[in-house]
């Protein structure tokens, strides 16, 4: 076992893969040479696999998408950084239209193995061009799947999972989590299913679901209300998209009580999904209402830190969310 950070492990991780197989690149906005990307993700695997594998590309967001197509189908493996997912959105087009629609397009003739990865999310004082959760956006589309890990060890495995994939992977990283948690890796080899939920907490009075920096959250509120004799069941959805229906829907039916957290605006945003397929399947299992906790509905966060925590969720927000709904 190794003692890794978020980063340090999706890095390891991609190393692992690229050492693995000759035929998986990667690429983006200042990731080859010695920087490694704006946060040092891919720091190292340029001198270690040369510039033909690790390189640069310029400041063109479309133009990595619509690379990474063209190198998935001629039989690479390819990744593309997004540098901010905020700056996802010109590509939209490549990752939707091309990479999301190759097997369906062409009866499954040709795949597109690419991972799309990005960094998410706010607490960085990023303002409205660096915090913005942009999985919505790609949410529901068929073809794609998208994955958010919360901790070391599942980025190692499902960036891992995500490369050996013959299916286009939204893989989002929440730049807050990338120097915060470190734990204990694997340095065997291992992936983590890209289609599966994992329940990270048992308890029997509420469930609580949530993603990315928010499940952080969520499961330190959880352990702080447990001295106030309230357990809750923590579930990380994990894999956006497709959702893990059936372990969201056991978790809502263990204890009839749902608190959904999202770091994105609450209007539109994914939980609001998981909302509506526990009430199709679970309804008459439940004890209250399904309560969301989300971010407001403005355009994004302000630069200002007061601003930046008004919109954010934190753990007494979790804490106080929690209470209500166990006291219904």
């Amino acid at each position: 076992m190794a003692i890794l950070t978020y980063l340090e492990a999706i890095n390891k991780g991609i190393e692992e893969e690229m050492a693995r197989d000759e035929k998986v690149v990667i690429f983006g906005e200042d990731v080859g040479g010695e920087k490694g990307g704006v946060f040092g993700v891919t720091k190292g695997l340029a001198a270690k696999f040369g510039d033909q594998r690790c390189f640069n590309t310029p400041l063109t967001e479309g133009e990595i998408g619509g690379l990474a197509v063209g190198l998935g189908v001629m039989g690479y493996r390819a990744i593309g950084e997004f540098q901010f997912a905020d700056y996802i959105l010109p590509a939209t087009n490549q990752i939707i239209s091309e990479a999301s629609r190759m097997r369906y397009r062409t009866k499954g003739d040709w795949t597109a193995p690419i991972v799309y990865r990005t960094p998410y999310g706010g607490g960085v004082r990023g303002g409205l061009y660096h915090s913005q959760s942009t999985e919505k956006v790609f949410f529901g589309q068929p073809g794609l799947r998208i994955v958010t890990p919360s901790n070391p060890y599942d980025a190692k495995g499902l960036i891992k999972a995500a490369i050996r994939s013959d299916d286009p992977v939204l893989f989002y990283e929440h730049k807050r989590l990338y120097r915060l948690l470190k734990a204990e890796v694997p340095e065997s080899d291992y992936v983590v299913p890209l289609d599966k939920a994992n329940v990270v907490r048992q308890g029997d009075d509420i469930t609580v679901i949530a993603y990315g920096m928010a499940l952080v959250h969520a499961l330190n509120a959880a352990e702080k209300l447990a001295e106030e004799g309230i357990q809750a069941h923590v579930v990380d959805v994990r894999s956006i998209y497709p959702l893990d229906k059936e372990t969201l829907i056991e978790a809502a039916k263990k204890t009839g009580k749902v608190l959904l957290v999202s770091e994105d605006n609450k209007e539109g945003a994914i939980i609001g999904e998981i909302a509506a397929i526990i009430a199709e399947e679970a309804l008459f299992d439940l004890d209250a209402p399904i309560k969301r906790l989300a971010g407001p509905d403005v355009p994004s966060m302000g630069y200002a830190l007061n601003l930046e925590r008004e919109f954010l969720i934190n753990e007494e927000k979790v804490m106080a969310a929690m209470r209500e709904l166990a006291e219904f």
